[in-house]
């Protein structure tokens, strides 16, 4: 990994802390813009976080930030992530802004003043399917045409939270599955789509074929009352979920497509009482992975 002072744009000019951006059409600004209001990827590939908990989640992370900005009002945080920013190591640059340009550029109502740019670590299958040194079993999320970004990143949060040792984000059907790093995604995930191996955009028989190649067991979420004969249906506790597992999360109204159900190894059900017809993409993952976690920790 480059260090952070050699990312491109960046220099030790816009390290003063006595410059202030006061132009709209400034590069630094019109990037943060894109990155949080946008919702996109910028041109370097940054996205951006917002908000002092999410900077810091950022900091803490491994991922290179591209930078930091503070309104006026929101210099307040500088304390707080001066221990991130300080370092000598790491040269970031750290730019300023008035309220008000901050504002326009910011996805939250009543922003707290403090944005950075992060470049998303990239990982490949290998990376999400080796299990690590003396380390527990690969369990891997995968997200299946989830589309709300809120659910995408409350998944990858409870995911993480229970052991998750990655995730994957893929199409499913007609349903594509938003970005784990978009503005409301990143604060749904309370940064952890920044600390987990994350692999997006892989299509699903591809991501068959190499799970079952690497030994890892499928499981598709089901809320269907049965399956076909051959294709085993099971309750979480049924599962062994210390063996290497990838569960698949379909998406929100339509859950995962039949045709993938009948692909993966067993399907995984949540039973419900009768008036409740299933329960919501993100609870169910929490349920499962809670399972997960309480088999697991006994390995521990």
């Amino acid at each position: 990994m480059a260090p952070r002072s050699s990312l491109p744009g960046s220099s030790r000019a816009d390290l003063s802390p006595a410059v202030i951006l006061t132009g709209r059409d400034n590069r630094w600004l019109k990037e943060f813009r894109i990155a949080l209001r946008g919702g996109l990827p910028t041109e370097s590939g940054a996205v951006g976080v917002e908000g002092p908990r999410l900077v810091e989640e950022a900091l803490r992370s491994a991922a290179p930030i591209r930078a930091v900005l503070f309104s006026e009002s929101g210099e307040r945080h500088r304390v707080r992530l001066a221990p991130y920013l300080d370092r000598p190591e790491v040269a970031i640059p750290i730019l300023r802004t008035t309220d008000r340009l901050f504002e326009g550029l910011a996805d939250t109502e009543h922003p707290q003043g403090v944005a950075a740019l992060v470049m998303p670590r990239s990982f490949s299958f290998d990376d999400i399917s080796r299990p690590a040194a003396n380390g527990p079993a690969p369990l891997v999320v995968v997200l299946a045409g989830v589309q709300d970004p809120g659910n995408v990143g409350t998944i990858i949060r409870t995911a993480a939270a229970f052991g998750a040792t990655a995730a994957v984000t893929s199409p499913s059907g007609q349903s594509g599955t938003a970005s784990p790093f978009s503005p409301k995604a990143l604060r749904a995930s309370a940064g952890a789509a920044l600390h987990l191996p994350l692999l997006s955009g892989m299509a699903l028989p591809i991501l068959f074929a190499q799970l079952r190649a690497s030994g890892i067991q499928t499981l598709a979420s089901s809320s269907r009352e049965s399956a076909e004969a051959e294709q085993p249906l099971l309750t979480p506790w049924q599962v062994d979920w210390r063996q290497p597992v990838a569960l698949l999360i379909g998406n929100e109204g339509a859950g995962l497509p039949e045709e993938i159900e009948r692909s993966a190894d067993a399907c995984v059900r949540i039973p419900v009482a009768s008036s409740v017809e299933s329960l919501n993409a993100a609870a169910a993952a929490a349920v499962l992975f809670y399972e997960a976690a309480r088999q697991r920790s006994a390995l521990a």
